[in-house]
């Protein structure tokens, strides 16, 4: 029982560089030499209190019975209680110095009572038996930009409920989502924020308990095995974190002590009046160990494989607005983060969503960089929505909304995202964003789905986006499932399906994602048809495939294409075809290239193009040929 912080661990801890702070922090079983539950020892950080004492059931809440003991001028407060067991609900109570008497959760606390009840509870993080160690081999021995990704987003609770409207349980899910996430081919899933939060509509963005896994859907053991399922199942789970802002929850991380502790003390640069929540100081060395002792925690602990890091743009700018200047104490927590996360292993995943134009977000931190692997494209996110959200005849005025992505594509490692974000508060679905009739609707979906998987960047779909939902995401219902009995939402699905397996077995769409070798133009001048085409390569340059979308209900049965080599080009996806809910004008047989100049290019195949499609060729040399 002798876990005083050294003076080096609290040097470390003031300097943000604690990284196992959950260790000496929070409440930890005690157990003898013969492994017998002794009693819990809390641990708490509250510098600005004059009593701290710990409250709970086994109590009844008497503040006056277990009063800790002051063990470092800083403010660490400590207090072994004997007898105590796994899940004790407990709070710490604080008098502040200013005489007010508040209840707090525990920021360190492995679980939490289960909502509305506020409590911590005393869990036994450890004991739970891997069984996911090939999976992380692989991780590891793979290239984490030249291999295929595609992400499934999912909230959880409104995936899929059982018939009496109640949540499944993480350790359920396994016998749903897995199966599920593994026919459609998705290479990881990413859990919207699944800390502990208070409010079911924040969707798991406004956080209290940043080590506790949510108790709506079970204990934290079990969400380890929903993650060691996945991985034995070749699928990796990214957790959605969120280190820029926290609830103003009372029993949560804010004014912990009743004053400003993780967050800003400046009320204008900490209150996000737009969300109502208030920013976390990320330049505080408190605030750094706490956040960074977290990921690690996910890490080892869960094993997760990656963190979408949530609203970057609010952390690199004050209160996300550039032009409050650059927070360069929160910009350089990011690149530390990146450092910590990559020595402790080089293929877990950061991604950010950001919004803005700071330059080098996806460049090492030894280049200057910030240090993530990937940011989210949200300008080819909003420019492509916009597009498809036009009328096809007007589509050749606003063509440059599809081709302008391609000049920066290159300047930062992208996911292309059609995210939550999009499909709620009056945006409509991703199905109720597309034009024109039923048939039309749905042939502009499957197109943008098939330019999202032949574009380059890596790919992001949130949940029900995969068969079409109609109407936008409910955070209290379950998804649509009842739309696949219809043939239209079937067959979207199908489309989707086969799509990932084209995207997952042909190294062109994804092996040079982010190198200008892997993509280039056959038109890109083509408005008046609203024709795009293009070729993506991969690293060996015999190995290619050819794109072509039409973005109007126009068909063409002889469609000439430039193209840059001899030799057959197989037709391996046609959106169009009746098995997806087209029109069924593809091609059928292998097309022969033959010598006519067209398009600056030495060869031409002549192709059907079919109405508001996407049609993809794979090249294939013939034995003997000689150009």
């Amino acid at each position: 029982m002798n876990d005083l912080m050294t003076e080096f661990d609290l040097y470390l801890f003031n300097e943000g560089k604690l990284l196992e702070a959950y260790k000496h922090f929070g409440s930890h079983i005690i157990k003898d030499d013969l492994n017998r539950v002794m009693g819990v020892r809390f641990t708490v950080y509250a510098p600005h209190a004059k009593i701290v004492s710990v409250v709970g059931d086994f109590n009844n809440w008497d503040s006056r019975l277990h009063v800790m003991d002051k063990i470092d001028p800083i403010g660490i407060y400590r207090l072994f209680i004997p007898k105590l067991h796994e899940w004790t609900r407990y709070k710490y109570c604080i008098v502040t110095a200013y005489g007010q008497t508040i209840f707090k959760a525990d920021p360190y606390a492995y679980f939490s009572d289960h909502r509305p009840e506020t409590s911590s509870k005393v869990y036994d993080i450890n004991g739970y038996v891997w069984h996911d160690t090939t999976y992380l081999e692989k991780r590891r021995n793979h290239s984490i930009y030249t291999d295929k990704l595609s992400i499934y987003e999912v909230h959880l609770g409104t995936w899929m409920t059982k018939p009496d409207g109640s949540v499944h349980k993480y350790n359920e899910l396994v016998d749903y989502l897995i199966p599920y996430v593994k026919a459609h081919g998705f290479s990881h899933i990413e859990l919207m924020p699944i800390v502990e939060h208070p409010l079911d509509e924040s969707w798991g963005y406004q956080g209290t308990g940043y080590f506790s896994a949510t108790s709506r859907y079970g204990v934290p053991k079990d969400l380890m095995y929903l993650i060691d399922m996945c991985h034995q199942n070749n699928i990796g789970v990214i957790f959605d974190w969120v280190p820029g802002h926290i609830c103003k929850d009372a029993h949560g991380l804010y004014l912990f002590d009743g004053e400003p502790l993780y967050e800003y003390s400046d009320y204008k640069i900490r209150e996000n009046e737009v969300w109502g929540t208030v920013n976390l100081d990320l330049g505080k060395g408190v605030t750094r160990s706490f956040l960074s002792s977290n990921a690690l925690f996910w890490m080892r602990y869960f094993h997760c494989d990656g963190f979408r890091i949530d609203a970057v743009s609010n952390i690199v700018y004050y209160l996300g607005d550039q032009s409050n200047g650059t927070n360069y104490p929160a910009v350089e927590f990011l690149q530390n983060l990146s450092v910590t996360v990559k020595q402790e292993d080089h293929s877990v995943l950061l991604i950010a969503e950001d919004s803005t134009t700071y330059p080098k977000m996806t460049y090492p931190v030894s280049e200057g960089g910030v240090g993530f692997d990937y940011k989210w494209n949200m300008g080819w996110m909003n420019d492509t929505l916009r597009y498809f959200e036009k009328d096809p005849i007007y589509r050749k005025y606003h063509h440059d909304l599809i081709t302008f992505g391609l000049v920066y594509t290159y300047s930062e490692r992208f996911i292309l995202p059609l995210s939550h974000d999009e499909v709620v508060h009056g945006k409509h679905s991703l199905i109720n964003k597309m034009p024109g009739d039923y048939w039309q609707k749905f042939a502009n979906f499957r197109t943008l789905l098939g330019l999202q998987f032949t574009h380059p960047g890596k790919k992001l779909i949130f949940m029900g986006g995969e068969f079409a939902q109609m109407h936008e995401w409910k955070d209290k219902e379950e998804l649509e499932w009842f739309l696949l009995q219809y043939p239209l939402h079937e067959r979207a699905n199908r489309f989707v399906r086969d799509l990932i397996q084209v995207y997952d077995h042909h190294k062109p769409l994804y092996e040079l994602d982010h190198h200008p070798d892997g993509f280039s133009w056959i038109d890109s001048t083509n408005r008046d048809q609203s024709v795009f085409s293009f070729i993506r390569y991969a690293s060996e340059p015999s190995d290619f495939c050819v794109v072509v979308l039409n973005m109007t209900p126009t068909a063409h049965e002889s469609f000439k294409l430039g193209v840059p080599r001899l030799g057959v080009y197989e037709e391996i996806l046609n959106s169009d075809k009746d098995i997806y809910g087209g029109s069924n004008i593809y091609n059928g047989e292998p097309i022969h290239a033959v010598h006519d100049q067209f398009h600056n290019r030495e060869y031409t195949i002549t192709m059907k193009l079919a109405p508001l499609s996407i049609t993809i060729f794979k090249y294939r040399v013939l034995e003997g040929l000689f150009e």
